[in-house]
């Protein structure tokens, strides 16, 4: 089994991106092998085996890849949180604070019901934003939130503090 500080050989760091000052972490390498992207899914499940949640809910767009493997492992169901305008169906909205602006996500108003275990997932977390806000949003449909599971930590950006209320498991820090 490849080890967290192993698999960032497969991260690709892209500096400036999307804005100067941003290095944005690409984990298209990781994907793209096939024995490694394995052994991905099995470390962002593990956490969350004994007592699996009832649905998936991972973050537009690169959350989507290992949050739906994630769910087939888990033998839960997957709900796409998607940035607004992207859903075709009656959505609920939450805004949040990006590194370097502001955003807003969306789900379908019926994509959970109320007491639902719920697990979020995303690649990275950075400064936290995105992923409290994905939080709140469940929250709205009234799903128990049993945690975050992320695959990257951007340790220096204390993104941990905004999910102090909730489980978060990461699997590699920088």
């Amino acid at each position: 089994m490849t080890t967290p500080d192993e698999m960032k050989r497969y991260v690709r760091d892209v500096p400036d991106y999307p804005q100067k000052g941003i290095i944005f972490r690409d984990i298209t390498p990781l994907l793209g092998d096939k024995n490694i992207f394995r052994e991905v899914v099995e470390l962002m499940s593990k956490a969350w085996t004994k007592d699996p949640p009832d649905l998936v809910a991972a973050i537009e767009a690169r959350g989507f890849i290992p949050g739906a493997a994630i769910a087939v492992k888990l033998g839960a169901g997957f709900v796409p949180i998607r940035k607004t305008g992207k859903l075709p169906w009656m959505t609920v909205m939450e805004s949040y604070d990006l590194e370097y602006g502001t955003d807003q996500l969306e789900v379908h108003s019926d994509a959970v019901q109320p007491g639902q275990k719920v697990l979020i997932v995303d690649d990275v977390l950075a400064t936290g934003g995105t992923a409290s806000a994905a939080v709140r949003l469940m929250r709205k449909l009234g799903a128990d939130v049993v945690g975050v599971q992320v695959l990257i930590e951007l340790g220096y950006l204390d993104g941990r503090q905004r999910l102090s209320d909730v489980k978060l498991v990461s699997e590699i820090t920088y």
